[in-house]
Order: C-alpha cells, then structure tokens, then sequence
C-alpha cells in the first residue's frame, strides 16, 4: 500500500492500470511499425519539435528528403513516392507521440501523488518513469543504427527496446498488483520456479525480437520441421554454439522454436507439481499462464505458417502481452510483496 488513505490508493491503482493498457498499445504499435519497415522513417531525433505532424506540404518534403538520404531509400525503396513515404511516416510518428504521450502521463499524476504522499514510498514509481525515460533514448538509439549502412534497424538493439518496454510494464503491473491483491496467499511453491519461468519467458521474447528484426520469420514456413528435417538444412549444429548464431536468421528461429518448447514443458512441470500438491491458492493463476502459453504457441506456429503475415504475426505480439502479465501475477502471488507493510 502505498497510502492509508483508501481513495488515495484506488487513484494509483486506476492510474498504473491505465497506463499499463497504453504501454501495450504501445508495444503492439511498436509491433506494426517495424512489420510495416517504418521504423526509419523519420531519421531525426526532435524530442519537443516532432511532437506535431507535418502540417503542410513543405514539411513533407522535408521529411521525406531527408528519408532519401539514408540507405534504406537508397537501396531498397529508391521508387517510393510521397503517398508511400506518408504510409511509414505516420506509423513511426504514431510510435514516437505516444512515447510521449506515456512520458506525460507518468510524470504528471506521479508529481500530484508526490504531494499526496510520502516521496520515499513512490521511490519504485520514480524509478520507472527513469526507466521511461531511458526508454526513449534506447529507441533513438535502436533507429540510429539503421541510418548509415544498414538498411534496417540492429536486432540486438530491437531486442533491448523490446526488453526494457515488457519490463516497465511488468514492474508497472506489479505495483497495481500491491494495492490490488490483498489474499494472503500460503499455499505457494519454492519462488525460485516462477523467476525462472519469468526469466524464461523475457529471455524468448529477445529472441522473438530477433526473429522479427532479421524478418527470420519469413523463412522455413513449415512447423514442426524446418523444411525437410527439424535442423535448418542452411546450416550445422556446430554454429550453435557461435556467438554469431544470433546473427544467424535459420539458427534464431531454430533456437526461438526450441525455446517455446522447453517453455511449455517447463509450465507442464509446474502445472502437475502444482495439482498434485494440491497447491490450490495457485489453481487460478497457473491455470490462466497455461491458457496464453498455449496461445502463443499456437500464434507463433500460424505466424510461421503464414510467412510473419502482419494481422497474425501482431496478434502473437498482443498475445506476448497477456503472457507476460500472467507471468507476473503468477509470480506475484508466490511471493510476499503483496502482505508487506507500508512505512
């Protein structure tokens, strides 16, 4: 808790669920706007001056002849005309207002319950609208290596803005978690099980990043084999053990497709540890992580089957969401964050 006041309290909550759902709207746009290659789009970094569109013709031709200069015109999309341009401007322009947007609305209820409340219990909120923050020059970061000899963006760069998103909304989570969720849980299992399955879970949605930032997905279109056998025929086992086997598109996808399925023999262990000790404060919630595991497995095979086809391919990124969440709460009710004491 963060007040005795519970008004107070029920303000934050109502606050950090909010912007939970428009950091993953945010996510899932991110999503859509690398799917489209829009991400390079706009090539500069304006933190206040692109808050707005273009608003009239000149603008466009100036956002657009600066588009022209990076490799990504110059080699793949030297024929795209203005309408086209238009097309992956407003997706990364739709991208970058709601970072903004989200940075706004963190800072500006965090600074109302700064009066509210003692600073030092709002020290872990502050810590994510730093993470927030951090955010958006790790997004600048990500598109600046695609504006010089790339024609894309880096996929380990793609990766940790990925990362670092799920992970402000899972520590947002959380906190909504401590003033929501007041059974006093018992009957959990050892915390190292559900860490491990978080950990897991964050560690595929890397990979995942990788597949998408490298269009692996676009490749060996056929599930369970790859092709023709279960090892991508391109390849050898040996570049498994390669640091540039994540560089390697047939081997991330390898690797993204066997991490799925030690993750769900991983909850398989669980879910029967679980019944079989009739662990039954942790029915619900084990049962609802098997519901989205299940999921998106299935997502991400249909979203192999069908070529990374954008609808699909973003439903397996909202469906990551939900995982995530589950995750979270899963962890969340094994642990005793939620029976602590407020200073």
């Amino acid at each position: 808790m963060y007040s005795e006041n519970p008004k107070i309290n029920n303000q934050i909550s109502i606050w950090l669920i909010t912007m939970f759902w428009i950091i993953s709207a945010m996510i899932v746009v991110g999503g859509l706007t690398r799917l489209t290659d829009s991400g390079l789009s706009i090539t500069q970094w304006q933190l206040f001056s692109g808050f707005l569109p273009p608003l009239n013709n000149s603008e466009w031709i100036m956002y657009f002849d600066l588009y022209k200069e990076i490799p990504e015109f110059k080699l793949q999309n030297y024929d795209m005309t203005m309408e086209e341009f238009k097309v992956i401007f407003w997706w990364e322009w739709a991208h970058r207002f709601m970072g903004r947007l989200i940075g706004i609305g963190f800072l500006i209820p965090l600074l109302y319950f700064t009066f509210k409340i003692k600073f030092k219990k709002l020290i872990n909120l502050y810590f994510i609208f730093a993470l927030i923050c951090f955010q958006g020059f790790i997004g600048w970061y990500m598109v600046s290596s695609g504006l010089i000899d790339r024609v894309d963006v880096s996929h380990f760069r793609l990766s940790l803005h990925l990362l670092i998103a799920f992970i402000i909304l899972s520590l947002i989570f959380w906190n909504y978690l401590k003033i929501k969720v007041k059974k006093n849980f018992q009957n959990t299992i050892n915390i190292v099980f559900p860490v491990t399955f978080l950990i897991l879970v964050f560690l595929q949605i890397s990979i995942g990043a990788f597949v998408s930032g490298m269009d692996a997905g676009k490749i060996y279109n056929s599930w369970p084999l790859m092709g023709t056998s279960i090892f991508p025929n391109d390849n050898s086992y040996s570049n498994l053990f390669k640091l540039s086997a994540f560089s390697d598109p047939s081997l991330v996808q390898f690797i993204h497709r066997k991490l799925a399925y030690f993750i769900g023999l991983f909850y398989l262990y669980l879910i029967i540890n679980i019944y079989k000790n009739k662990k039954i404060d942790l029915y619900q919630s084990v049962n609802i992580l098997g519901f989205f595991i299940a999921l998106q497995i299935i997502l991400g095979i249909f979203t192999l089957l069908y070529g990374a086809q954008i609808l699909i391919a973003s439903m397996h990124q909202i469906s990551s969401i939900f995982l995530v969440a589950s995750c979270i709460y899963f962890l969340f009710i094994n642990t005793k964050s939620n029976l602590l004491p407020s200073d």
